[in-house]
């Protein structure tokens, strides 16, 4: 029997279609209305000071470079294995990239190989929570704490996810999630700014609202509002905040059947010889991404080759930023790269998706265990 198995469905509870036609008749379709303030709350509830709703991850860390006044010659640090939004946000300020090697276990930000990296003109570190499974935060704030500069969290990919019983985009001066289909918890794009210090809070209402005082007018501070600070349009429509608010309500149910494709898969690959994910301890993650790891890129591409004509769609991830024509541009290396180097060469995802049927993934678990076998 012949099967075709996308990489990625972007979640979809049916529920949608009401709550997009009730932002239609509210007559408030643009940013700010009912939806969004709705998603925000939820939002908060992991405990964040205030959140706020964007039309993407990439304008959350974009208004995170502007409330730190990231200016030209200042530098952030960040792992080279991620997207190129986590680093283009800061770039855009005229930030220099530091980029430092990620973790040979969790492919996180290796917190050891931070501070040799840090000089006098260092504003942020950049952790990014791969695959949602944190970052040692811990040491990541000893660092910070140590040198007095901000940690903005990249948690696109760990909604849902907790670091020692506390929240991902909880653990930093800023927190930025996705909602991209591709992540558990969608719209289509968009994204939040979580926002972990009161004294940001004021800033950020300002940029959001394209560097007006907008909200205080609305609040009845002012009489009227005016432009006092760069911004920009940062809000998503109301439409998109509709959509997201019933999977945000039903972020559970969504995330809890990912978990149980994730732990099959993995006790389905524990007996080959094959790198499979690790999760610490002290580490809840979200069933964002479930990948293996080969000896070789040669291996990986057969497999993903093999996997293709089975009618599966297995991909590879990242390739460095710091290999890319703009990471050379704009950033430089602190010390090896080793790991994230071969972990580029070396990891393929599997699909992993809310609504994946228990055939789908037996079937690509026969595959991939009948290739690893001729290995």
């Amino acid at each position: 029997m012949s099967i075709c198995v996308n990489f990625n469905e972007a979640p979809f509870l049916g529920s949608e279609f009401e709550h997009i036609k009730n932002a239609i008749d509210s007559k408030h379709i643009s940013g700010g209305g009912k939806y969004t303030k709705l998603c925000n709350e939820i939002l908060e509830q992991t405990g964040a000071k205030k959140a706020m709703l964007t039309h993407s991850c990439t304008a959350a860390l974009e208004m995170s470079a502007l409330l730190l006044n990231i200016e030209p010659g200042d530098e952030v640090i960040l792992p080279s294995y991620t997207f190129s939004s986590t680093a283009s946000a800061f770039a855009l300020r005229g930030a220099k990239l530091v980029f430092v090697d990620i973790k040979n276990d969790t492919l996180n930000l290796d917190e050891n190989l931070i501070e040799q990296a840090i000089t006098k003109k260092t504003r942020a570190i950049i952790p990014v929570h791969y695959a949602g499974v944190s970052c040692e935060m811990s040491g990541i704030w000893e660092i910070a704490n140590k040198y007095k500069i901000a940690v903005v969290e990249d948690a696109a990919q760990a909604l849902g996810s907790y670091y020692r019983e506390k929240p991902c985009g909880n653990l930093g001066d800023l927190g930025c999630y996705s909602f991209h289909e591709t992540k558990n918890i969608s719209c289509g794009e968009g994204g939040a700014l979580l926002i972990n210090r009161e004294d940001y809070i004021e800033q950020a209402e300002i940029i959001l609202e394209k560097g007006t005082d907008r909200s205080k007018f609305f609040r009845g501070q002012v009489d009227k509002y005016t432009w006092v600070s760069l911004g920009s349009s940062y809000l998503p429509s109301d439409m998109l905040a509709a959509y997201l608010y019933p999977q945000l309500q039903n972020i559970e149910k969504i995330n809890g059947q990912r978990m149980e494709l994730w732990n099959d898969y993995h006790k389905n690959f524990e007996d080959l010889d094959v790198k499979r994910p690790f999760i610490p301890a002290h580490c809840k993650h979200n069933a964002h991404m479930y990948y293996l790891r080969f000896n070789s890129l040669k291996v990986r591409s057969k497999f993903i080759e093999f996997m293709r004509a089975k009618g599966i769609m297995c991909i590879f991830h990242y390739v460095p930023l710091h290999s890319s024509p703009a990471g050379k541009k704009y950033g430089r290396v602190a010390g090896s790269m080793e790991n994230t180097d071969n972990v580029s060469n070396t990891l393929v995802r599997l699909p992993l998706f809310y609504g994946m049927s228990k055939e789908a993934q037996n079937k690509i678990t026969e595959f991939a265990r009948n290739f690893l076998a001729e290995l």
